[in-house]
């Protein structure tokens, strides 16, 4: 029988395949794996669609040392489906009594430049580890997380090395017991392009779109105003 610790990641992305929040967390997983613990991960938007799909995400948090979220921000927030997730988590946990110790971290993205957007959505979690049980082991936010656009760390480039360097610390801090390092949210928040050459891209991206939707010509138009 395996002694082994086990984290569980739920990607709370609304894409099932190829987000940066899968891009995260499983560059996470990976580590954690190479130093000896036991991994599972479960897609939220895919589990929630089903009653068994949402029996067995609650069974897995139940069965998991620790419980890492990685999701997008949405309005200051976590996604819908995340949101009752949570709940439902939190639920289930009150009429179990859980009393084992079980460690719970967050990972939120934004497409903002600027990782200080998920500060409240981060808070957010903290008050659900605290409602539901959990010992709140911290949360990483990251900026401009399109820059990374669901591929997979290592072959995002150069610009994601602190983001690697953060999961690494994170990675042993989890091994070791301890908290999310300070270290590790510095590093994270870092920008992963200059601000001005992300704006300049994503305006570019939103003309591209716009020309393709023909509506281009349209993009300074103010119907409510």
């Amino acid at each position: 029988m395996s002694t082994a610790r086990k984290i569980l990641l739920l990607v709370g992305s609304p894409k099932r395949k190829k987000s940066t929040s899968e891009s995260i967390g499983s560059y996470l997983l990976d580590q954690v794996k190479n130093r000896g613990m036991e991994t599972d991960k479960i897609f939220v938007n895919h589990a929630a669609l089903t009653q068994s799909g949402m029996g067995q995400l609650l069974s897995q948090v139940e069965s998991a040392d620790i419980f890492v979220l990685a999701c997008p921000l949405y309005i200051d927030s976590l996604p819908a489906p995340v949101i009752r997730t949570l709940e439902m988590i939190a639920e289930c946990r009150k009429e179990q009594n859980a009393s084992r110790r079980q460690e719970f971290v967050a990972i939120v993205n934004s497409g903002f430049p600027e990782a200080d957007q998920s500060k409240t959505a981060l808070a957010i979690c903290g008050r659900f580890a605290k409602e539901a049980g959990f010992a709140w082991a911290g949360g990483l936010a990251l900026g401009g997380g399109e820059a990374i656009g669901g591929r997979s760390i290592e072959r995002a480039g150069r610009r994601t090395r602190h983001v690697k360097k953060a999961l690494d610390l994170l990675a042993d801090a989890i091994i070791e017991g301890k908290p999310v390092p300070k270290q590790a949210i510095a590093l994270m928040a870092r920008p992963l392009v200059p601000r001005w050459l992300y704006a300049l891209i994503g305006d570019v991206g939103w003309r591209r779109r716009a020309a393709a939707e023909g509506c281009r010509t349209k993009l300074d138009t103010r119907p409510y105003a």
